[in-house]
C-alpha cells in the first residue's frame, strides 16, 4: 500500500489570548504575526509550517505533552531576550553531550526549550 504524501502544515496551541500570545511568538521567532477570523492568530514558520493560536475558554492546566525546541547560539542571551518578552525561566540550564537546553514558559504558561548543539 502506498502512503499518501504528507507534510506538517500547522501546530496549534490552545490559549486564552491568541492576539497577545502570537505577538510573543512572532518576536521570539523573528516573523510577522497574523490575526485571523474567529479569534485565531498565527505565524508562518520557515519551511512552510504554521504555528497557530486557537482561542479556548479554559486556563492551561498541567504539563504540556508537546513542546517546541528553539535552537539558539547563546542560551544566556536567548533567555534574557525571552524573559524580556514575557517568558519565565523554569529551573536551570541543563548541559549534556548533545548540547544545552533551558526550559521556559511563554506568557500563558506553555513550556518550550531554548537549545544549543
Amino acid at each position: 500500500m502506498t502512503a499518501t504524501p504528507r507534510h506538517l502544515a500547522q501546530i496549534v496551541v490552545d490559549c486564552r489570548e491568541p492576539k497577545a500570545l502570537v505577538r510573543f511568538w512572532a518576536r521570539m521567532l523573528g516573523v510577522e504575526a497574523v490575526d485571523r477570523d474567529r479569534g485565531w492568530s498565527h505565524v508562518e514558520l520557515p519551511g512552510g509550517a504554521r504555528l497557530a493560536f486557537q482561542p479556548v475558554p479554559e486556563e492551561k492546566a498541567g504539563k504540556n505533552r508537546l513542546h517546541l525546541d528553539i535552537r539558539v547560539d547563546d542560551i544566556g542571551g536567548a533567555v534574557a531576550e525571552a524573559v524580556g518578552l514575557g517568558a519565565v525561566r523554569v529551573g536551570g540550564t541543563v548541559t549534556d553531550d548533545q548540547g544545552a537546553f533551558q526550559t521556559m514558559r511563554d506568557p500563558e504558561g506553555n513550556e518550550f526549550c531554548l537549545v544549543t548543539g
